[in-house]
């Protein structure tokens, strides 16, 4: 078995075994709940299941065993009814509307090879500036980035288009991966954030005052 599956069986295991260990089953609380549901969460991802179906399983399940805890006979209800109210005010949030449009917007630049194409220009731009790979990434990640706003997106292209360019070129390990990663995390800075959006949402926070605090 490798190294790898090891280390992930002995972190869940080191995570599910305190919080049955030191659980009070007599006598449990909201708070108990929510570190067991926590810890729960955390076992489920790294397991492999969706993040979303997780956090979405974990809440309905936690939620019933709240409800029942003070109305046997109406916790069903009382869940579905959170669950529609919950999932109707995340539907008629106008700022929201924004984050889908957003990722349609990354998906086409990135189907049309437009950011393909933009490395190597400024690449060829950059040609005479020391480091110019490095520095055509990041330049590139900073443009990615207005069009999806989001890390991951960013980084996992361009790890795919630039980090093999760089080794290639003779570039550091270090160095690349930070190029990469550094410029991937100016999709949270450079509007549209996704991640602003969705705490602005949260918050209730002004969007454009979060953008212009960014």
């Amino acid at each position: 078995m490798r190294k790898e599956l090891w280390f992930g069986f002995a972190l869940m295991v080191i995570i599910i075994t305190p919080s049955l260990v030191f659980m009070p089953w007599g006598h449990i609380t909201n708070g108990h709940l929510g570190l067991l549901m926590l810890a729960l969460i955390v076992v489920a991802i790294m397991l492999g299941f969706p993040t979303a179906f997780t956090l979405m399983g974990m809440g309905v399940f936690f939620s019933w065993l709240y409800y029942r805890s003070v109305d046997p006979q109406l916790a069903v209800q009382q869940v579905l009814d959170l669950f529609v109210q919950r999932t109707y005010g995340v539907m008629s949030n106008d700022v929201l509307i924004a984050i889908p449009l957003f990722l349609f917007m990354g998906y086409l630049v990135e189907r049309a090879k437009l950011i393909d194409r933009l490395f190597r220009s400024l690449h060829m731009a950059t040609a005479g500036i020391p480091g110019s790979l490095a520095v055509a990434t990041i330049v590139t990640c900073a443009i990615f980035a207005t069009a999806t706003g989001i890390v991951g997106a960013v980084v996992t292209l361009m790890g795919l288009l630039a980090f093999p360019a760089m080794l290639k070129a003779g570039y550091n390990v270090k160095v690349a991966a930070g190029a990469v990663t550094a410029g991937g995390c100016l999709g949270i800075l450079i509007p549209p954030s996704v991640l602003l959006i969705v705490y602005g949402a949260v918050a209730g926070v002004s969007v454009v005052q979060l953008y212009a605090g960014a």
